[in-house]
């Protein structure tokens, strides 16, 4: 079984890299780590970076995910291709470019690119952000899937996830005691479905709310609060229409023999109990 410790970083291509730097600091409220001709990393939290846009197709991305050692990236990408999976070791260079010592590449069944890596630098700085959105760190992805059962099975089967809750056929599933880090919603495509960045407090919801409709930010869905993770949230839509999320209060899984699945409805009450009503195509039957 491959074993996941976190999610690590994504990778977006853009094709307007000065907007997305504008979106990503004076909007999102990242901090820029280090700026290439070509690609700009963001800081979060204190990881060294856990987003990059680069000059390129949009549709090119990639979301990145820590294993402990060497020793179970070896193991991962042996079973990965056991499986049937391409898996591309990384060169030197990109591993230079992702800031990590080593890194294995696949996609999953749906096609999603995912990034193995060992050893994500850490800063050795404290993250300051351009805007106070007060973020916390980023949290987890929403994956794309065309089939959730057969990707279910790869990331509690194959990798270490487990299932804490579902809407509708969408799983999400924790690989620590954090609610979730991955969430797998069903569409036609390949792709992240969305970023999620915690935040400190409810507070911090509402006052982004306001930040972001007086800039006219796409807001597309909420303020409101999942059944689910309990988390009280804010969607919003970014550079090539990729949607970010704000969150906050997201429960935590202490006692896995305790904890059971749950089932909710794919429907806006299963997305939010406060009455909110999405305009993401994922999140609508």
């Amino acid at each position: 079984m491959i074993n996941l410790r976190d999610v690590s970083y994504c990778r977006l291509g853009t094709r307007d890299l000065e907007g997305a730097i504008v979106f990503t600091t004076e909007i999102l409220g990242l901090e820029i780590a280090e700026r290439h001709k070509k690609a700009v990393y963001f800081r979060s939290d204190a990881r060294t970076h856990t987003l990059c846009y680069f000059e390129g197709d949009p549709a090119d991305q990639a979301v990145a995910f820590e294993v402990a050692a060497a020793a179970d990236l070896d193991q991962a990408g042996a079973e990965l291709e056991r499986l049937g999976h391409s898996v591309r070791r990384g060169t030197a260079q990109e591993c230079e470019l992702r800031k990590v010592r080593d890194m294995v590449a696949f996609r999953d069944p749906t096609g999603n690119p995912i990034e193995l890596v060992v050893r994500p630098e850490y800063s050795g700085r404290r993250y300051f952000a351009p805007r106070d959105a007060g973020i916390t760190g980023f949290s987890h992805v929403g994956l794309c899937t065309t089939d959730p059962r057969r990707d279910e099975q790869f990331w509690t089967r194959v990798c270490n996830a487990r299932v804490s809750d579902r809407i509708g056929d969408a799983p999400l599933l924790r690989i620590d005691e954090v609610h979730h880090t991955i969430a797998l919603f069903p569409t036609d495509r390949a792709g992240i479905q969305h970023i999620n960045h915690q935040v400190e407090s409810a507070d911090d919801i509402q006052r982004s709310y306001r930040f972001l409709r007086e800039r006219q930010v796409d807001i597309v869905f909420g303020p409101g609060r999942h059944p689910t993770s309990s988390a009280k949230f804010l969607y919003f839509q970014g550079p090539d229409g990729m949607v970010f999320e704000y969150s906050s209060g997201v429960r935590s899984i202490a006692d896995e023999l305790l904890y059971r699945e749950r089932q909710f409805p794919f429907e806006p009450k299963g997305f939010c109990q406060w009455g909110a009503k999405p305009k993401i195509a994922e999140f609508r039957s």
